[in-house]
């Protein structure tokens, strides 16, 4: 998995162009059954793939903790929400809760999530491949897939599934 990971930012800068302009097609022309195409992917990809042996994402990204997530995650720990937001988060650039540092204050040295039953919607949507209109997805997939190697993969799978007709003629993206 270390040299997956070592070499998975190089491969997400090579396909960054080619998948930019997929996204933006895909949002332009967006087929019908994506959300179907996209659920098989996710779930082929999630059945090889152990996250337990990676946990990039928990090791080098901050979710974004909205305020259920605070709530939720503070009543977990019998804190104050005030409290929680002091020790554990700090306000990003774009004015969201994130944690304070990373790798993630929850995540254990087992790459196991301490909060897992509680933890934020970001990081039980991660990396976000099931969602529902997924093609609204495409910025933030253009940086999942420099961090986590599912996403990756299943981006590569879905480019060759996914038909983007323009047209009349299948258009290079």
């Amino acid at each position: 998995m270390d040299e997956i990971l070592k070499n998975l930012p190089g491969l997400a800068k090579d396909k960054y162009k080619e998948n930019k302009k997929f996204f933006f097609n895909l949002r332009q022309k967006t087929p019908k059954d994506l959300d179907v195409v996209m659920k098989e992917l996710h779930d082929k990809e999630f059945a090889k793939t152990d996250c337990l042996s990676c946990a990039n994402c928990c090791k080098t990204t901050g979710p974004l903790m909205t305020d259920k997530d605070i709530t939720r995650i503070s009543s977990h720990f019998r804190m104050k929400d005030q409290k929680f937001i002091e020790t554990y988060l700090r306000v990003d650039d774009d004015g969201d809760f994130v944690v304070n540092s990373l790798p993630c204050p929850f995540l254990g040295g087992d790459n196991y999530c301490s909060i897992y039953d509680v933890r934020p919607k970001a990081c039980a949507e991660y990396p976000h491949t099931k969602s529902k209109r997924f093609e609204r997805y495409g910025n933030l997939t253009l940086k999942n897939v420099e961090i986590c190697p599912a996403a990756f993969n299943i981006v590569e799978d879905m480019k060759q599934r996914v038909s983007l007709k323009f047209k009349g003629t299948k258009r290079d993206y």
